[in-house]
């Protein structure tokens, strides 16, 4: 079965050839050809603005011209993640989609409903002649994942708008209309290499088949993150035997909790019987640690490595090890206001080795209070300041403050009841999404987010709920009959 196959037809027909677009995030150029084009297709209005944002227009149903004009909004661009060994380019390269059950996912990539599935809806929207809805404006923004480009870029009056229907949610069934701000932190520690001192045997220490997945809304699921558990072996490693440093790379993008680390480390030769002992008790312990987070398929592993004739200059390389085991990693503080929501974290995202003789470290703060954003983005800050890095901020982004009292909120509500016979949830979001943005620039915007069940986005393990997907379908043209 292709996913074509599958019903509701229309949003799946056009999230189909959504996943044939190579479109990870600051690589957009193709995926905005391809929505001008298909516009241009299906002969509906079509704008494109500054920094890449596309917006598309659709007329209301005969009759219902007075109504409020309604925003449709998602991004284009999706998180670029394979498992290991997987080729994929994802530069040129088509998600290869697999219906699995009552699940679709990729072969061994990221899916990109998060938020292919957002815009396909939009498009299905465009398209679909029998529903009843007033004047429709759909806006695809750019590089939401990294910067949130195109909400930061909106140009006044592109979109015209009271009422925004956000459709980047993930778990059907929840209602948004809140979410936290966050702030990267980049460190840049200079490093030389030097001679290997005689005498060591080497080894690949690595950490490969974590679940990862969203730093936003899997933080608060006691995952491991690769990094900081890499470094903490080799903390430990360092103090019994005196451990030198050859190679470090960990994580890829700052909003995914790192999967994969490893390292390439150099021990006295005498210490090599008792070294491997060490390392399998180590095994055991964050095997038994992360069981209930991780299961038993991720793996920690030390195998024997060629022998380098340099290694990272010794003093870089103790305090690069001690700074990231030290640094603040996952929930650093749960809301008072809305019980169960993580209201701050941390996500030490990567560690890369440059050519320029430069280590590269990425850090993700996330906040429902800005002022705390910034604090534990500072505390990241003082932390490698001390080890003499480089620090930097990039990618602030303020957060969505909850409005209760919204109206197109009761509406959504009272269209959910009915259609689904229980309430559904109300709930505000540590993930970062758009809306904080867009509120900035329109003042008076009404919104609510929402969409179909998708698990472990940001990480290969990325699936969309079928089931769920027609659900989502249902409940938004339901909401936009009663809009209209």
């Amino acid at each position: 079965m292709k996913i074509t196959d599958l019903e509701p037809g229309l949003i799946w027909e056009c999230f189909d050839e959504i996943t044939k677009v190579p479109r990870p995030t600051h690589h957009l150029d193709k995926m905005r050809e391809f929505l001008i084009d298909w516009a241009k297709r299906h002969v509906i209005e079509a704008h494109c603005d500054s920094v890449g944002n596309v917006m598309m227009k659709k007329a209301a149903t005969p009759g219902h011209e007075n109504a409020p004009v309604v925003i449709l909004q998602g991004h284009q661009d999706m998180v670029a993640e394979k498992r290991p060994g997987v080729e994929h380019d994802f530069l040129t390269d088509p998600i290869k989609t697999v219906v699995d059950g009552e699940w679709v996912r990729a072969e061994g990539t990221t899916l990109g409903a998060d938020n292919g599935m957002g815009c396909a809806a939009a498009m299905a929207v465009l398209l679909d002649k029998d529903l009843v809805h007033g004047p429709i404006e759909c806006l695809f923004t750019v590089d939401e994942e990294q910067g949130l480009i195109g909400a930061n870029g909106l140009e006044k009056g592109f979109v015209t708008g009271d009422i925004l229907l956000n459709l980047d949610s993930e778990e059907m069934g929840q209602l948004v209309i809140g979410c936290a701000g966050g702030k990267v932190t980049l460190a840049s520690l200079p490093y030389t290499m030097e001679k290997a001192a005689e005498g060591q045997i080497f080894h690949r220490v690595s950490f490969s088949n974590l679940k990862g997945g969203h730093s936003g809304m899997e933080i608060a699921l006691g995952r491991a993150n690769a990094n900081q558990q890499l470094c903490r072996f080799l903390w430990e490693a360092d103090r019994k035997f005196g451990i030198t440093l050859a190679e470090i790379d960990g994580g890829n993008l700052a909003n995914a909790i790192p999967r994969d680390a490893h390292a390439v480390i150099g021990i006295p030769a005498e210490y090599e019987a008792e070294f491997h002992e060490f390392a399998a008790d180590f095994d055991k312990c964050v095997h038994a640690e992360f069981m209930a987070a991780e299961g038993k398929d991720f793996t920690f592993e030390v195998k024997e490595e060629e022998a380098r004739a340099e290694v990272i200059d010794c003093k870089t390389a103790h305090n690069l090890i001690s700074a990231v085991f030290a640094c603040p990693n996952g929930v650093q503080g749960m809301s008072l206001a809305i019980p169960g929501l993580v209201e701050t974290s941390c996500n030490l995202a990567s560690v890369k080795m440059t050519d320029g003789g430069r280590i590269d470290i990425t850090v993700h703060q996330r906040s429902s209070v800005d002022s705390r954003r910034d604090e534990i983005a500072d505390r990241v800050k003082a932390l490698f300041s001390m080890i003499g890095a480089e620090v930097s901020f990039d990618d602030a982004y303020v957060g969505w403050a909850p409005n209760p009292e919204s109206k197109v909120l009761k509406v959504a509500e009272e269209s959910y009841e009915e259609l689904f016979h229980h309430k559904p949830k109300v709930e505000a979001l540590h993930a970062g999404l758009e809306c904080g943005l867009f509120l900035e620039k329109m003042p008076a915007l009404d919104m609510v987010s929402f969409g179909p069940t998708l698990k472990d986005i940001h990480s290969p393990n990325e699936k969309a709920n079928i089931a769920s997907v027609g659900d989502f379908w249902k409940l938004l043209t339901d909401i936009l009959r009663r809009l209209a």
